[in-house]
């Protein structure tokens, strides 16, 4: 990776966080829970960009404008509208486990 795109990556990073902290407290509260769901359980391509971060941010802008509750929008469950958010994406946990199937499917071979 050269240095140009890490100093724009940083640079688009600050400006996401920013977004973030122009958010009403609540939504910044929610917003930083789902980061860290996120980053625990989430999609592989979270650690390449912003991608789906930015994605929730958009929600969460829109929402601020149609003056709805942060809950509003995600519902009672964050954990579950984070999961239907990447529903389709692949996981760390989908890559542990195809790893996990693949040296067992070996041992049984031996």
């Amino acid at each position: 990776m050269s240095i140009k795109k890490i100093i724009e990556g940083k640079k688009e990073w600050r400006a996401h966080v920013s977004r973030v902290k122009a958010l009403p407290q609540d939504y910044q509260i929610v917003y930083k829970e789902m980061q860290k769901y996120l980053y625990k359980v989430g999609p592989v391509e979270l650690h390449e960009g912003i991608g789906p971060l930015s994605e929730i941010l958009h929600f969460f802008e829109e929402g601020v404008a149609d003056g709805k509750s942060v809950l509003e929008i995600t519902g009672s469950d964050v954990a579950a509208f984070c999961d239907a958010l990447i529903e389709d994406s692949k996981t760390y946990a989908d890559l542990y486990q195809e790893s996990v199937k693949h040296k067992a499917d070996k041992a049984k071979k031996k």
